[in-house]
């Protein structure tokens, strides 16, 4: 099991910097991550944000192989019903060979009417689109039907679903499950097995909502602002093209324990306290990958800089079961 950082290089206008100094910043962060023994750095796809969340996470991925040399480099996750099979199969193949073979590719469906829109797809057909996509992916690897091939053969694949339709879709394909979730976690291994699959194969990875500081009361008065964005652009864009609308949610909100939707909550714990409640959850699940954010909406440096530190150091040796 190792941890990770995801990185979705939101800039919101409030807290804005140059766009070319923005992407530097974060592949300088990458590149420090990777010295400090980060397991991992991961990147995600969307489309028409204002706040300009990354668009084209292989684009990306492919510099930050080049300027990192040991932590494996994912996508969480990129929308395949969006795009050509051949183009993303092109695309993942040249990540793994510049990073010497340390790609993972997470897949999902996606959750955007505009973003379908925009590239002309049918939305009401996304998780049939997403499991066609995975397989021709897959099969182009397999066969040969682009070049030059990636150095993993194959590349590790993960389906980024959160309910029981795609994790059962993600055993159906053999690939790993991008959500922690022992009730999930059942209808992905039915589909394992109903597929003909090793269960022993079963692999399972996650976003963990949680950022790490010294002191977590003083951190979260820093990041609520950006962290009260993050969740109102989540809310307000998810429903968007569906004739319906979202309340904006408050600083306070966002503590409630009660809140009757968690959709974007997040916890600020140390080190310590992220570890008994990361142990609690995992419990005997096959998990691969923790990956945390880096950042949350242009936080301020100090707090993504300790956030990285603690995440990639302090960390792991919490979770070592030695």
């Amino acid at each position: 099991m190792d941890v990770g950082l995801l990185f979705d290089l939101r800039n919101p206008q409030q807290w804005h910097r140059p766009w070319a100094a923005h992407y530097g910043r974060t592949l300088d962060l990458c590149e420090e991550a990777d010295q400090r023994g980060a397991g991992g750095l991961w990147f995600t796809e969307h489309h028409l944000f204002e706040d300009g969340y990354l668009p084209q996470p292989l684009t990306f991925a492919a510099a930050v192989a080049a300027r990192t040399r040991r932590a494996r480099i994912g996508t969480s996750v990129v929308l395949p019903a969006l795009h050509s099979p051949v183009d993303l199969a092109e695309q993942a193949a040249l990540v793994d060979l510049i990073s010497g073979g340390r790609l993972e590719l997470g897949l999902g469906a996606g959750y955007r009417v505009p973003e379908y829109e925009l590239f002309g797809a049918d939305f009401s057909r996304r998780f049939a689109a997403t499991q066609k996509g995975i397989r021709e992916i897959l099969r182009l690897w397999r066969e040969g039907g682009v070049s030059p091939l990636p150095i993993q053969d194959p590349p590790p694949v993960w389906g980024g679903f959160y309910g029981p339709r795609g994790a059962r879709i993600a055993g159906e394909l053999g690939i790993g499950l991008l959500h922690i979730s022992r009730p999930m976690f059942k209808h992905y291994r039915k589909g394992l097995v109903e597929a003909g699959h090793d269960p022993q194969t079963a692999r399972v990875s996650d976003l963990m909502p949680i950022i790490l500081a010294e002191d977590p009361e003083k951190a979260w008065h820093q990041v609520a602002p950006h962290l009260a964005h993050q969740v109102n652009s989540y809310r307000q864009l998810s429903v968007e093209g569906r004739d319906r609308s979202e309340p904006l949610l408050t600083a306070d909100d966002l503590r409630d324990p009660n809140a009757e939707d968690t959709r974007g909550l997040l916890d600020i714990l140390t080190p310590e306290d992220a570890a008994v409640r990361i142990k609690e959850l995992v419990g005997d699940l096959p998990v691969k990958h923790l990956i945390f954010w880096a950042s949350i909406a242009g936080m301020p440096d100090e707090l993504v800089t300790e956030n990285i530190r603690l995440v990639t150091e302090k960390l792991p040796p919490l979770l070592d079961p030695q």
